[in-house]
């Protein structure tokens, strides 16, 4: 069952290191443009068609749902998209390899450990073996994504010196760890939100959805806040950059590409959350745990594909070989997390 949580983590991570692929491929279309669209599919269509399809019942379950647990999805939602927006801004002052390490360590850390200490159970994850476990897990889980950050670092310094010059212009060791850390916060609301949305998932289960499905019907809700904070910033911007002919105009771009590669890079996002959901239900008695494998996958398979595509070219051995150890480690670390959960299913 954990090993099979495990599986359906990664498959999560898979997706979420994979879905700016086909939107890196969007061709005379502003930022925005491509992310609203890409907004559209993941934040929208995307989790109300699976949620139709695999949730009996659903606009029942939301109707008899209590109605401050729909309320608190729906704003950590709002607030797990203000992390994501800030999230880019971490890039722009620390570099891609050390500001994706930060944002999502700290995401990481924040997502995995504030629930259990905010439910009080410190002392019993401290107090158990399998407890133990489990935070060992995520202690090695952040020192993978800081071995893959040092190894970024690394990079950076020894690209081309113009290309230093370039990443060093707006580089503020300050204002970026600032950024990161609120980018952090705010983006680990997601777990927060799954967390407050869990008697919405067990009247799921109560009417008869498999519970592999339950985090569907939360899904929609938070999904929904993140949704609102981004079309709200990407209209804004359409409006100030005058993008917004993006959509329409046929002449200056090629629009059916546009949408469907963004459409792509949507759904491939969604799935993410899908496989992050069905996770959860598989991850035993600590499935807060679930969120620091969530983002190690995500580290592993975001470097792994940096590898396939050779974002590390002109990069010594010496950090290639540190940015592999970094992936292993992740890997060991869900391992280790798996371990926790499995003792606690014995009692230990």
């Amino acid at each position: 069952m954990i090993a099979f949580g495990i599986f359906l983590h990664a498959l999560g991570g898979f997706a979420a290191g994979s879905f700016y692929i086909p939107l890196k491929k969007v061709k005379s279309w502003n930022w925005e443009s491509a992310w609203l669209v890409n907004g559209v599919f993941s934040w929208i269509i995307a989790p109300w068609v699976v949620a139709f399809l695999t949730v009996p019942h659903l606009k029942e379950i939301l109707a008899d749902a209590p109605g401050d647990c729909l309320l608190w999805c729906y704003l950590y939602g709002v607030l797990w998209g203000v992390g994501g927006l800030t999230f880019g801004l971490s890039m722009r002052y620390l570099g891609m390899s050390l500001g994706y390490a930060v944002a999502l360590g700290l995401c990481a850390a924040f997502g995995t450990l504030i629930p259990p200490l905010y439910d009080g159970r410190l002392d019993e994850l401290i107090g158990s073996v399998s407890g133990r476990t489990t935070l060992i897990g995520v202690l090695v889980c952040l020192a993978g994504i800081a071995l893959c950050g040092f190894a970024g670092i690394r990079k950076e310094r020894e690209l081309p010196e113009g290309k230093t010059r370039e990443s060093i212009e707006e580089f503020s060791l300050f204002k970026g760890y600032l950024v990161a850390l609120f980018a952090g916060v705010m983006s680990a609301c997601m777990a927060f939100g799954f967390r407050a949305g869990k008697p919405i998932a067990a009247l799921a289960v109560e009417k008869g959805v498999h519970p592999l499905w339950q985090q569907g019907a939360i899904l929609v809700i938070i999904l929904a806040g993140g949704f609102t904070t981004n079309f709200i910033y990407c209209v804004a911007l359409n409006i100030r950059n005058r993008s917004g002919g993006n959509y329409l105009d046929s002449r200056k771009s090629p629009i059916a590409r546009n949408y469907l590669l963004s459409a792509a890079a949507g759904v491939t996002w969604y799935l993410q959350f899908m496989f992050y959901g069905m996770g959860t239900t598989n991850m035993g008695k600590y499935d807060f745990a679930s969120w620091s494998i969530h983002m190690a996958f995500i580290i592993v398979f975001s470097n792994i594909w940096g590898l396939y595509f050779r974002e590390w070219k002109g990069s010594s051995r010496r950090t290639v070989r540190i940015v592999v150890t970094g992936i292993v480690v992740v890997i060991v670390s869900t391992l280790i997390i798996g371990l926790g959960n499995y003792l606690a299913g014995r009692g230990d």
